[in-house]
């Protein structure tokens, strides 16, 4: 189904099928087994409901889904045969092109090996923290942020309740911010933000003057703005920049399922505050920063060995997180059973807005050739 340039995906929109899988693998193929499918609120850098399934995903990128194919996105399995020089039996590798079905056949070069030790043996984490949503936050800070150690500098994280946001107020104290307050949507998120996660203070945008509690939250103004939702939000935020400040153009997802370009443009008055303050607003795009990828990866990884990134995992009915005693930061994962369940689920946590990534785990509790259209 074709949602329109406005539309808003539901459960009706997907079917699931079962088909047959060839039994012969070609020269540079490899038969996969799925153990993870990754549906996110973003789909690099924007939601995937606008990008993936509208005949116009709005992205020079992204192409869109097409009628009755299979779907695909971030993904993780065991290679169970290999005619590829790069894999063997037993490999556990990832791909951004992962099709939403239990067994899957695909060219190695889509594949990326990965290291299970580098995550303490937890591999849905290469789907999140150590994975696309931690590249886009690491990279962000790195390439656009302009962090600087010793400078004193105040980060603003919009969205910091999701899985990007809540990973990029902890790496923007590791990369050296003095000071990072959170905005999020409940007293719960910025109980734990300020709590659990590190951040320094946290305003729930829902209550209260979200531009005077900036006021006294950031006295010295906003030196970095990791912006994941545009709209009024982000208008109060810059609106509070100060002179040469930085945007990181994460999300906008305030404005996703909206026909408008990308990114959004700022309301006059805005636009004003951002070219007279010399405040940088720039497209990221991490796909952009491959070439970082592998080094960027290894970083993340070491931190959540050293518990510097310690990632708690939400079942969809909350399953205890599990925290670190030093730097916590429990990046939301929602964990749902088999593909059977994804069309219901992420749909749910998408139209949230304020969520983190969605897992499908273990689908082979479906019989072999089942695909998710």
């Amino acid at each position: 189904m074709i949602l329109g340039k406005n539309g808003v995906p539901v459960a009706e929109n997907f079917r699931l099928e079962q088909s047959t899988i060839p039994d012969t693998v070609q020269e540079g193929q490899v038969r996969l087994r799925t153990l993870y499918l990754s549906v996110d609120p973003y789909m690099v850098g924007l939601v995937f409901q606008r990008c993936r399934m509208n005949e116009d995903t709005g992205s020079d990128y992204l192409l869109p889904w097409q009628l009755s194919e299979v779907a695909d996105g971030g993904g993780i399995g065991v290679v169970e045969e290999s005619k590829h020089n790069n894999f063997a039996k037993g490999d556990i590798v990832t791909s951004f092109n992962w099709p939403w079905q239990t067994i899957a056949i695909l060219d190695g070069s889509l594949l990326q090996k990965v290291v299970p030790e580098l995550v303490n043996g937890r591999l849905s984490y290469f789907l999140g923290a150590a994975g696309l949503t931690g590249l886009t936050a690491l990279l962000g800070i790195r390439e656009k942020g302009h962090v600087t150690v010793g400078a004193n500098q105040t980060m603003v994280v919009s969205g910091a309740a999701g899985a990007c946001g809540s990973l990029a107020g902890q790496i923007g104290h590791l990369e050296g911010c003095s000071r990072i307050v959170g905005i999020a949507g409940t007293d719960e998120k910025c109980s734990i933000l300020v709590s659990e996660m590190g951040f320094d203070a946290a305003i729930n945008y829902k209550k209260g003057n979200v531009a005077q509690q900036l006021r006294e939250l950031c006295p010295g103004g906003v030196d970095v703005y990791f912006d994941n939702v545009g709209g009024d939000i982000s208008d109060t935020v810059i609106s509070q920049m100060n002179q040469n400040s930085h945007i990181i153009l994460c999300g906008q997802i305030s404005q996703y399922n909206k026909d408008v370009p990308y990114p959004p443009p700022l309301p006059p008055d805005i636009e004003k505050i951002q070219k007279e303050r010399n405040i940088t607003r720039e497209r990221f795009l991490v796909l952009n920063y491959m070439d970082k990828q592998e080094a960027s990866i290894l970083q993340l990884c070491q931190w959540i060995q050293e518990g510097k990134l310690k990632v708690g995992i939400f079942t969809f009915n909350l399953c205890p997180l599990i925290l670190s005693p030093q730097i916590r930061v429990p990046v939301r994962e929602t964990v749902v059973e088999g593909l059977a369940n994804i069309g219901d689920k992420s749909n749910q946590k998408l139209n949230f807005y304020n969520s983190a990534s969605v897992i499908s785990k273990d689908t082979s509790v479906l019989p072999s050739g089942t695909s998710f259209q």
